[in-house]
């Protein structure tokens, strides 16, 4: 019994741990109510089925186009479109580049048919489209003053191409007249993913019916860019700033929906890259959904998540004016931070409160500067190292814990023998010889406790930093995703379809760890299999729980148990002497010992309960 006392502290610290890991899985699924009312939601969505049961179904069926050399269909067209069939329609495209970001703009509808990465591929080497394939629509819908419900993706823009400097900058106009138009006019400068929008009107007061709604209209369905879906889709949420700065997200796990006010920026973000509108006076409102497209089991689908915004505008004097702001790029702190105006930056998942600071100001900035120096993976190591002498005083003050727990062990013993028929007055004597030998029995639970917002953070930080991504070390090409060493033929249930290497080593040094810190006494105490279990099942937990994540995350969790079974070799063979531990235990008991208020009531709560069982014998 006694081992069990002093190898307590050691479990519950592997108990925490992974017991925040099964929080950090689970926090964010629905309740049963939550599914049930999803579900009912989903049904009524038929487009939403539709996409989930077709993966390379566009997300809206493209705008039949309208041949200008039939005088039929151009008369039709006009005479849908009233006012604005003033414009001739003219299919087309009109391109924006530079350096790293290409932007295909179309006549039908002045939107973006296409964004593409210049400087990144997916996990196949193909080019990161964030607009692809029909997979975005964009548009203001509104009535005019012949009663007609018109959508402006339904329209034919004019565009026109100039130069200011080194920006480039084109207006797409649907006119109902020479001087009246609805404008949409993009601002593309040299090296920036984001790009300047400009939302306005001229001339249509009396041609807009301003006592009907005009809506802006946006959808996304993510396309797939990483080998593992149902990973990317963990980390695919549509996030947005509103209410003075608050940061929200839709659910990462199920299909959800809200309507905000106040709302700044959304980002339709896909793991690592990042669609986003910016406003920086503000949308008074957005109804915001979002519909999961991935099945747990799902290895081919092409999508992650459809997103979709729809946001009220406000007329004034009868015209539109909003100056918007489009980013398509990386979802890169390097890179966001130069918007520290928009506060796009906030839309990194670092985690939440104290775990988000940790990783923002500190992991994030010292592996960015150790990657200067070092090779991805490297930096991970170096930066581990660092971690784990940074918690070493830490780990000093839970071995020494446990060293108290040892040097007391005989004279536990003793008193499990003398009141070994009456357990409260053994559990007061074991309280009162802790007391007197100034040992805590919960004290090896603070050093566990302590690590907890580390833990986290680093949770957040190697699945989410952008500076891993493809990034290579031994047998590991992509420390953002998992390094598979063997394919399988079918898929374990938790595990997966692969055999990723860097859990297995992890795992093997976390059971040496504790075999270090507990194994020897369990095995010789038979009557407590609980312990035995926890012993072998915390492995088994990050063999199953790493084995699809972030191959950076379980290189950290392998070089920082090395290291700790080290530091604790270290502890003990050269630091901590156990007889000076027992004389300076006997030293305490001599010493006068101030009960504290705690103390004396659980004292007089368990005299009182001794006092109320003897006279319940009489």
């Amino acid at each position: 019994m006694e081992e069990k006392k002093m190898d307590i502290n050691t479990i519950i610290g592997f108990v925490l741990i992974f017991g925040i890991l099964v929080f950090m899985f689970w926090q964010n699924q629905p309740t049963p109510e939550e599914l049930a009312a999803k579900k009912a939601e989903q049904e009524q969505v038929e487009a939403a089925k539709a996409v989930q049961s077709e993966a390379s179904e566009p997300l809206a069926t493209a705008p039949i186009p309208v041949d200008a050399n039939d005088s039929i269909a151009v008369a039709k067209y006009k005479s849908a479109m009233g006012a604005f069939g003033y414009t001739s329609p003219n299919e087309g495209t009109t391109v924006l580049e530079n350096d790293l970001l290409y932007l295909e703009i179309s006549n039908k509808g002045g939107q973006i048919v296409e964004a593409t990465m210049k400087d990144y591929v997916t996990y196949d080497s193909i080019p990161v489209y964030l607009v692809k394939d029909n997979n975005a629509s964009f548009g203001i819908s509104f009535s005019t003053s012949d009663n007609r419900v018109l959508h402006s993706k339904d329209l034919f823009f004019e565009p026109s191409l100039t130069t200011s400097g080194d920006t480039q900058i084109l207006s797409m106009k649907a006119k109902v007249a020479a001087d009246k138009y609805l404008e949409y006019r993009y601002e593309m400068r040299p090296d920036e993913y984001l790009v300047g929008f400009q939302l306005r009107s001229q001339g249509l007061n009396g041609v807009i019916n301003n006592s009907n709604p005009v809506n802006l209209d946006w959808k996304l369905k993510g396309i797939r860019h990483s080998k593992s879906v149902q990973y990317e889709n963990r980390y695919t949420r549509l996030t947005y700033n509103h209410e003075d700065g608050k940061i929200s997200k839709l659910s990462e796990g199920s299909s959800d929906e809200e309507l905000e006010k106040d709302v700044k920026w959304l980002s339709f973000r896909q793991h690592f890259f990042s669609s986003m509108l910016t406003n920086a006076n503000n949308f008074e409102s957005a109804k915001l959904s979002s519909i999961n497209l991935v099945e747990e089991e799902s290895r081919t689908q092409g999508f992650t998540k459809e997103f979709a915004a729809e946001i009220p505008l406000k007329l004034e004097g009868g015209e539109l004016a909003y100056n918007l702001n489009w980013y398509y790029g990386p979802t890169d702190v390097k890179v966001l931070a130069q918007y520290k105006e928009l506060g796009l930056d906030d839309s990194i998942p670092f985690g939440w409160g104290i775990f988000g600071w940790i990783n923002r100001y500190m992991f994030t900035p010292i592996y960015t500067f150790l990657s200067s120096f070092f090779p991805y993976g490297i930096a991970i190591v170096v930066m581990t190292i660092l971690v784990r002498l940074a918690m070493s005083p830490v780990t000093y003050k839970s071995y020494l814990s446990q060293a108290k727990m040892k040097v007391l062990k005989p004279e536990i013993t003793e008193l499990n023998e003398k009141f070994k028929d009456n357990p409260m007055k053994k559990q007061q004597e074991t309280m009162k010889l802790y007391s007197k030998a100034g040992v805590s029995p919960m004290s090896g639970c603070v050093p566990a406790l302590l690590q907890m917002p580390i833990f986290y953070a680093l949770f957040m930080f190697f699945p989410t930093s952008f500076a891993m991504r493809q990034k290579s070390f031994l047998w590991a090409d992509d420390l953002s995703s998992y390094d598979a060493i063997a394919h399988l033929p079918f898929s374990i249930p938790f595990y997966g379809d692969h055999v990723s290497l860097f859990p297995i080593l992890a795992s093997v040094a976390i059971f040496f760890y504790m075999m270090m810190t507990t194994g020897q006494n369990m095995q010789t105490q038979p009557g407590m299999p609980n312990m035995k279990f926890i012993l072998y099942l915390s492995p088994l937990m990050m063999l199953f729980f790493f084995n699809n994540y972030a191959s950076g995350l379980s290189l950290y969790y392998f070089v920082s148990n090395l290291i700790t079974i080290f530091i604790m070799l270290a502890i003990k063979n050269f630091i901590l002497d156990e007889d000076k531990i027992h004389a300076q235990i006997q030293e305490n008991k001599k010493k006068p010992k101030k009960e504290s208020k705690f103390q004396r009531k659980m004292r007089e709560m368990m005299e009182q309960a001794e006092e109320q069982k003897k006279l319940g014998k009489k």
